[in-house]
C-alpha cells in the first residue's frame, strides 16, 4: 500500500496539472506529459505516480470513445478481434509495471518521457502518412487484414499498460498498415483500443495498492474540467501550437530527469 500525504498547495498543483492535461487531451493529446511529471514533482514515487495517473485519466478515454461511437458502426468484427488483444496487452503492461522496482522504473522515466514526446511530435506526420496511404489504396480493392494487426496491437498495448503516453500514434500506424478505411473510422477504432488498453491496466492498478486515491480523485475532477474547457476552446486554439508546446515541455522535462 502506497501512502503519500500531499499538502493543500500540492493538491492544487496536481489538480491544475490535471485540468491542463484534460484540456490538452481534448485538443491535441499528450496530457500524461503534464500530469506524470507533476506527480513526480510533488514527491509521489514513480511507479505509484504512473499507476495513479492511469487510474485518474482513464475515464477521459471513455468520453472520447463515446464521442466517436458513430464511426465505429460496421466495425464489430474488428472490435471483437482487436479489443481482447488490447486488453491482454494492457494487463501485461500493467503487470510488468507493478513488478518493476521503483529504482529501475525511476531510471526509465526520462527515456519514457522522451519517447512519449517523440511520439507526440510525429503525430501529425503519422496522420498525414496514414491519409496518403489510404488515398492511394482507395481506388484499389479494399484490404481488411484485421488478423495482421492482432500481434502489433497487443504489443503496443503492453507499452500502453506500462506507460501509455503516445500509444494512440502507434495504434493508428498499425491500423493503417493492416486496414484500408477512412481516417475518421480508423481514429474511432484507435480510440476504442486505447480505452480498452488503459481500462485493463487501470482495473489491475485499482487492486495493486499503488494508487494514491485522494490524488487520483482530484486529478479525475480536474481532467473532466479541462476536457470541458478544451471543448469550448476548440475553435480558438490551434491544436498544433498546443501539441508543440507539450512536446517542448516533455522534452525539457525528460532531459532534466536524464541529467538529474
Amino acid at each position: 500500500m502506497t501512502t503519500v500525504m500531499l499538502s493543500g498547495p500540492e493538491l492544487l498543483f496536481v489538480a491544475l496539472a490535471a485540468v491542463g492535461a484534460g484540456l490538452v487531451n481534448a485538443l491535441a493529446g499528450g496530457g500524461t506529459l503534464i500530469t506524470f511529471p507533476a506527480l513526480l514533482a510533488v514527491g509521489v514515487p514513480a511507479v505509484a505516480a504512473n499507476v495513479t495517473n492511469t487510474v485518474a485519466l482513464t475515464p477521459g478515454y471513455l468520453g472520447a470513445t463515446l464521442a466517436q461511437a458513430r464511426d465505429l458502426a460496421g466495425q464489430r468484427t474488428r472490435l471483437w478481434l482487436l479489443v481482447p488483444a488490447a486488453v491482454v496487452g494492457g494487463l501485461a503492461g500493467g503487470f510488468l509495471l507493478l513488478h518493476t522496482s521503483e529504482r529501475t522504473f525511476r531510471g526509465l522515466v526520462p527515456y519514457l518521457i522522451l519517447l512519449a514526446s517523440g511520439l507526440l511530435a510525429v503525430q501529425k506526420p503519422v496522420k498525414g502518412w496514414v491519409q496518403r496511404r489510404l488515398d492511394r489504396a482507395g481506388s484499389g480493392p479494399r484490404r481488411h487484414h484485421e488478423a495482421a494487426a492482432l500481434v502489433p496491437i497487443a504489443m503496443a498495448a503492453v507499452y500502453g499498460g506500462y506507460f501509455g503516453a503516445g500509444l494512440s500514434v502507434i495504434v493508428l500506424a498499425v491500423l493503417a498498415l493492416a486496414l484500408d478505411d477512412t481516417l475518421t473510422r480508423l481514429n474511432a477504432l484507435k480510440q476504442a483500443l486505447a480505452f480498452a488498453t488503459n481500462t485493463a491496466a487501470a482495473v489491475l492498478f485499482v487492486f495493486s495498492g499503488q494508487t494514491v486515491w485522494l490524488v487520483a480523485g482530484v486529478m479525475a475532477v480536474g481532467a473532466v474540467v479541462g476536457g470541458v474547457l478544451g471543448g469550448r476552446l476548440a475553435s480558438r486554439v490551434q491544436p498544433e501550437t498546443l501539441r508543440g508546446a507539450v512536446v517542448v515541455i516533455g522534452t525539457l522535462v525528460g532531459i532534466l530527469y536524464l541529467l538529474d
